[in-house]
């Protein structure tokens, strides 16, 4: 290595693991990540190696360095057509020279940089900083990446049926796949891959697509080896233009019968707590309420064979209107000394908008007697866009209550008691 040779420690996300969540893309606070139809791929010009989007990475495919000569560092049409990581490089001369602790070194400088460069942006108020990647002292240990994309489990569909109004914008399933004799463990609060059969327009096999688990621990059915999944059909993108979601339309479209190739399961931090006197506060907009339902649902079976006792369920449900809202039906049918309901709909014709912050705060009292339980845990699963005005209302119940949320809000992070899953 010449005195001349500045190294790095190249950031990179494993195409073969990867199940495209986006989780990355939406956590990174300088927009060094971007995507195609294929890869998720770190751009080593803007990465600042702040680590921000390293714990909430469901399958650890994130977690990849290459430490290398900055001119030599892999571009990003480089790695959008990778289909595996490149070798490590070992020559003396340029990578394997730098230390640990260089390394090291090198981030905490780059990190420095960034905040003394954009200061506002490192003042911000910063949603996705509070989110915990620590699971309550209670939880129950997960199983994660039994079943990678190279060795699928097969799944049978043993149920399939729309769980919203017939006719809305919105139509989302529930989906039952069943493992047969194969040991497939999953918690509450955890998410498998499905691979879609086919290639896409490159003529490569479809990727994973990833879905929140809808059922509890012992199963949909109990005492059976099978999950369930809540499955919005997508038919249009973000900017409304007509899209065809492929794994989405795949499933929604399922007959009984049916097979399907399952990864996973993932996810080892939004987990559900287990002591008995545990408060869970829930938030979540369309098919987020997945792992809600699968929450709520133990609880019940819990509480059902008398082996719980206390411990609040808050349910806050945010949809534009009543008719698309999964599960709208079952849910009323729910003990009220079970689970304490409030519903937000932002576009009910007549009625203005209102949406789960809204509800939030109008019962602030409440929230904030469960801010100042230790035994309380919030999560937050839905769309990206609510997660801000969510927190935020936490924020401002925290203050209101002379709480203090600089105080609470470390406090929450370090026990693993606020949860955010967005997309």
């Amino acid at each position: 290595m010449t005195a001349t040779t500045e190294l790095i420690q190249q950031h990179l996300i494993d195409p073969e693991i990867c199940i495209r969540c986006n989780t990355c893309e939406a956590t990174c606070p300088v927009g060094a990540i971007t995507h195609d139809s294929r890869n998720y791929v770190v751009n080593a010009e803007i990465c600042n190696l702040c680590m921000a989007c390293v714990p909430p990475c469901p399958t650890g495919s994130i977690d990849n360095w290459r430490t290398m000569p900055k001119a030599s560092a892999y571009s990003v049409e480089e790695q959008l057509g990778w289909d595996e990581l490149p070798a490590v490089l070992h020559d003396p001369a340029s990578a394997s020279s730098v230390s640990a602790p260089q390394a090291a070194t090198a981030q905490q400088e780059a990190t420095a940089s960034f905040v003394a460069a954009y200061p506002a942006q490192a003042q911000a108020f910063a949603s996705s900083s509070y989110g915990s990647t620590l699971p309550p002292w209670s939880a129950a240990h997960p199983y994660v990446n039994l079943h990678g994309p190279k060795s699928p489990i097969t799944a049978k569909v043993v149920g399939n049926v729309q769980v919203n109004d017939a006719g809305t914008d919105n139509e989302t399933h529930h989906i039952v796949l069943d493992f047969g004799g194969m040991p497939f463990p999953v918690l509450e609060g955890q998410s498998i891959g499905v691979i879609p059969p086919g290639a896409d327009a490159q003529g490569k096999a479809h990727h994973a697509r990833q879905y929140s688990i809808a059922s509890p621990r012992n199963g949909e059915r109990a005492g059976y080896n099978n999950v369930s999944l809540t499955v919005k059909r997508v038919v249009e993108d973000h900017q409304g233009k007509a899209v065809k979601g492929v794994a989405s339309n795949f499933l929604c479209d399922l007959k009984i019968g049916d097979e399907v190739q399952v990864i996973g399961p993932f996810g080892s931090s939004f987990l559900m707590p287990n002591h008995p006197k545990s408060h869970i506060v829930m938030i979540c907009t369309g098919t987020g309420s997945a792992p809600m339902r699968a929450m709520t649902e133990w609880r019940r079976r819990l509480r059902q064979s008398g082996k719980f006792e206390g411990g609040k369920l808050l349910l806050f449900f945010g949809a534009r209107t009543q008719q698309e809202l999964p599960y709208f039906g079952p849910l009323q049918k729910l003990p009220k000394d079970f689970i304490d309901i409030h519903f937000a709909f932002s576009r009910t014709p007549g009625q203005p908008k209102r949406y789960v912050q809204d509800a939030m705060r109008e019962r602030s009292a409440d929230l904030a007697s469960l801010l100042k339980d230790s035994n309380t845990h919030f999560y937050v699963c839905g769309l990206k866009s609510m997660e801000e005005g969510v927190v935020m209302a936490l924020r401002d119940i925290a203050n209101d209550a002379g709480i203090g949320w600089e105080q609470i809000a470390p406090v929450l992070k370090r026990e693993g008691r606020l949860h955010l899953e967005t997309y």
